[in-house]
């Protein structure tokens, strides 16, 4: 089918290719980029920049032993039974990773299919989950359906191990069709029972996901008024084939790269069609999004407020903080200081986002973050940001608003505003990026 409202964003007069837009990219889409990947992005044009982020192999700052190490950190939270240092580990990959899309992708998917350790308790766990919505993060949506379906973290979270014949406990099969596939208004209470049914015999044995026949309701179910004797596999097949859960994912790939009322209604039911047509495959999507006129758009640039670990990980990745860098530790906690604590979302419908970042709590929070990440120490560095000598590394000169020039345009690719020099007042050096870190457009990304 052709689509009206995604055609491929082309630089003219009225869009440039500009720094903003690049840095709008990498923030949005990547966790931010330092100055020499904004560069070299501006040079590359949108085309070879989109595609080079989404081939996600290679990352000017990822260590040429990222993976192994990466592995190391995940391998080491799970065998202490330490959830601190698994959220230190994804953090580890938001900084350093070659596929900064991909994590992006997998935090959105964190959050859709949202799974607390608070009740879990078990780190393995978490860690297995985890790396499904890595693996999965831009394939076709049915494959990670049924890896999560049967996901023991999953399945222990919303209490599947307790449904059986007889005793049908709702809580999977109402949130299987609520939050992860249909959403509210495309099926009834009378479906919800007898999704419960159909997936009685699912929990976990010894931490693996496990399928007892004695256990399930063999007979007959009406499902969104199809009857049969259907199985946990079956609804999930009948779920994916709803229209709606086109609309539903379509819905969460609008709240991961657009702002408020960036994405007119009409352009998600388009892309929700398409994505229909494209077998629910996830990469198509974002490829179309990330591509379009519309992600490029003035209405959508810096629009949206950043997430917790957007800002903690983009902050520490447009300052170049690579040698030495923060500690993912110190990031983890920064990030659950301001609202967002990995594996541990507020309940099944995962964290809110949006303008309900944007608290007193959490802007103190934020800022407090600016000062540390600038500082070092209480970010865990061992030496202190230069702001002068970042300035001149990137061709500019050392005095005070150079500085501030080129800091404007590393965060928000473009010459400071007015209003924004005028709040900073005679700030220099440190306080000065401090400030700007802290101020309100750089919460927006």
């Amino acid at each position: 089918m052709a689509l009206k409202y995604w055609d491929v964003y082309e630089p003219d007069a009225r869009a440039p290719w500009d720094l903003r837009r690049v840095v709008h990219l990498h923030r949005r889409a990547a966790f931010a980029a330092p100055w020499g990947t904004l560069q070299s992005d501006l040079k590359a044009g949108p085309e070879a920049s989109v595609k080079r982020l989404l081939d996600g192999t290679r990352d000017a700052h990822s260590p040429a032993d990222f993976a192994a190490t990466a592995g190391v950190l995940a391998d080491a939270a799970a065998t202490a039974g330490d959830i601190n240092r698994l959220k230190a580990a994804w953090f580890y990959r938001m900084l350093f990773g070659p596929d900064p899309v991909g994590e992006r992708l997998t935090l959105a998917w964190h959050d859709h299919f949202a799974t607390g350790y608070a009740k879990v308790r078990n780190v393995q766990s978490m860690r297995r989950q985890n790396e499904l919505f890595r693996s999965h993060a831009r394939a076709r949506f049915a494959p990670l359906l049924n890896a999560l379906v049967r996901d023991p973290a999953l399945l222990e979270y919303l209490d599947a191990p307790a449904n059986r014949k007889g005793h049908p406990n709702e809580n999977l099969a109402r949130e299987l069709m609520e939050l992860f596939t249909l959403g509210t208004g495309h099926y009834t209470e009378a479906d919800v029972k007898e999704a419960a049914r159909c997936l009685t015999g699912w929990g976990v044995e010894e931490g693996t996901f496990a399928e007892s026949a004695p256990r399930h309701d063999s007979g007959a179910k009406t499902v969104l008024g199809k009857t049969g004797k259907w199985t946990g596999a079956d609804l999930v097949d009948l779920l994916l084939k709803q229209p709606s859960t086109a609309e539903r994912l379509v819905a969460k790939l609008v709240k991961t790269f657009f702002g408020e009322g960036a994405c007119p209604p009409d352009a998600a039911k388009e892309l929700a069609a398409g994505l229909r047509d494209h077998e629910l495959d996830i990469g198509w999507a974002v490829l179309t999004v990330l591509r379009s006129r519309l992600f490029f758009a003035d209405a959508n640039l810096r629009t949206r407020v950043t997430a917790p670990p957007e800002f903690v990980a983009g902050a520490a990745r447009a300052l170049g903080l690579f040698d030495p860098a923060p500690s993912t530790l110190a990031l983890a906690d920064w990030s659950a200081r301001m609202g967002q604590d990995l594996f541990d979302p507020p309940n099944v419908g995962g964290w809110p986002g949006g303008r309900a970042w944007v608290t007193s709590r959490a802007l103190i929070a934020r800022a407090n973050y600016a000062a540390a990440l600038v500082d070092g120490p209480n970010a865990g560095r061992s030496v202190a940001y230069e702001p002068n000598t970042a300035a001149k590394a990137a061709g500019f000169g050392t005095a005070r608003t150079d500085v501030l020039v080129y800091h404007s345009r590393l965060l928000f690719g473009t010459d400071p505003p007015a209003a924004l020099t005028g709040r900073l007042g005679k700030l220099d050096g440190r306080p000065l990026v401090t400030a700007l870190l802290s101020s309100p457009e750089a919460q927006l990304g």
